[in-house]
Order: C-alpha cells, then structure tokens, then sequence
C-alpha cells in the first residue's frame, strides 16, 4: 500500500483519494503529527509526504519518519514541508524529491514559511487562497533570466515578497507592495499570468514518479542505525495501534 500526503499542492488532481495518473497511490490530504506513524501500522510499504498540517495541530514529527524508516518503509518527500522534513532526515535514509529539497539541504531554504501556503479545506479540495513564497522567487526569478524583468525590479519585489506574511501572500499584494511606477503593474500582473511557476506542484509530479517506481513491499534491508525509544514514543505508539485496532 502506497500513501500519499498531499492537499494544496496538487488541488484538482485527486479524485475520489486517488491521482488521476497514479491510481494505486492513497492519497490522504496533509499530514498532521501522527498521520505517518499511523500509516506505517496500517501497513504502508511506501509513503510521500508532500504537504503537512501546522499552526492548529501538530505537523508531522520527525520520530514517525524514523519509525516508518525502521520498518523497511520507503519514505519520500518533497514538493513542501515534505521536502524540509526529506532534508531533515535525509541522514537516516528518507528519500528527498525535487529542487525544493535540494534548496534546503544547501541551506539555500531554512524555513517552513518558505512553502506554506492557505488553503480551503478538504470539502473544496484544498483549495490555495494564497501563492507560496518559493513559487513566487522562482517565477520573477526566471523572468529575471528571461530578460522580461529588470534585475533591479525583480529584486525589489522578491523584497516585497519576503515581507509578506504567508497569509497574505499573492502575486497581487507583492506587486502592490512594491510600488511599481504607473503602467508597470499591468505588464507585470500579465507577464506573472502567462510565466507563473508553480514549482511545488512539479516537484510533486517528480515525488509521485519516484512513488510509482517503488515496490509495493517493504524493504528488507536493515537501517544502519537504532531507534532509541523512549518510554513517550512507546506509550505514544501504543496508544495510535490501540486505536487503530479498534
């Protein structure tokens, strides 16, 4: 069994908790702490994590990756908080996916705030109400390259844009924020239209690829490392299998 977290990042291509090109893929909407370990007692062979619950619960412990990691489980992450947690705990042998990880390993990335975005909630499909900080630099950014933008402009809306509460991001609010000169706002809300980068949801694509490449069993081979397990985790996993044996 193949699961899936993902909500924002890949709104309109699930159907019914499946993707529409991968089928045999769970897909289960972000993860909340506990989401994981969850999976892997429900006996997961491999697991994405690409987007994760915060601010109202607990996002996704780093524990359960190493619980999921100790049971053979493949463990892949990318796209949003799942490549952070994927760089993270890439040392103890969680797979991670796609630029967004490679951002954070080199330390290019340090903060969750980077990939968040708001959302609707899972009756409107996980709808984003608003744009993530990382899709926001690499769309400026490559028409920056493009030689579409001025490299002065350019810097002064990603400025714009990392002033901005996640919340309240949009492609919108930075270019008001930046305080454009007349006529320039219309040119650049179009060029933004027609060159927006959503890289989140490509690093996504790339995550569930290396998903449906995976075996639908569990790894045989041992982790080089072991799982301390305090008496919290022991009572904690004992209390998610009581419950899901109920």
């Amino acid at each position: 069994m193949k699961i899936l977290f993902v909500g924002p990042t890949l709104h309109g291509e699930i159907v019914d908790g499946r993707l529409k090109n991968a089928p045999d893929i769970q897909c289960r909407g972000p993860a909340a702490q506990g989401d994981i370990a969850k999976a892997v007692l429900q006996g997961a062979s491999a697991i994405g994590l690409i987007d994760g619950r915060y601010e109202d619960v607990a996002a996704p412990w780093h524990k359960e990756i190493l619980f999921a990691l100790s049971h053979g489980v493949f463990v892949l992450g990318g796209g949003s908080l799942g490549a952070l947690r994927a760089a993270e705990c890439a040392a103890f042998g969680m797979t991670g996916v796609g630029a967004i990880f490679e951002r954070y390993t080199r330390g290019e990335m340090v903060d969750d705030s980077d990939v968040a975005q708001l959302h609707a909630p899972a009756e409107m499909d996980y709808l984003p109400l608003t744009e993530a900080l990382v899709n926001v630099e690499e769309t400026f950014g490559r028409l920056v390259a493009a030689g579409l933008l001025e490299a002065k402009t350019g810097d002064d809306l990603l400025a714009a844009a990392r002033a901005i509460f996640f919340k309240a991001l949009t492609f919108e609010a930075v270019i008001e924020r930046a305080a454009l000169p007349a006529g320039e706002t219309a040119r650049l809300l179009t060029l933004v239209q027609s060159h927006r980068v959503d890289l989140k949801r490509l690093d996504a694509h790339r995550l569930v690829a290396r998903m449906k490449e995976l075996p639908d069993h569990r790894s045989l081979e041992t982790v080089p490392w072991t799982m301390s397990e305090p008496l919290v985790w022991r009572r904690y996993i004992g209390q998610l299998r009581a419950s899901a044996e109920a």
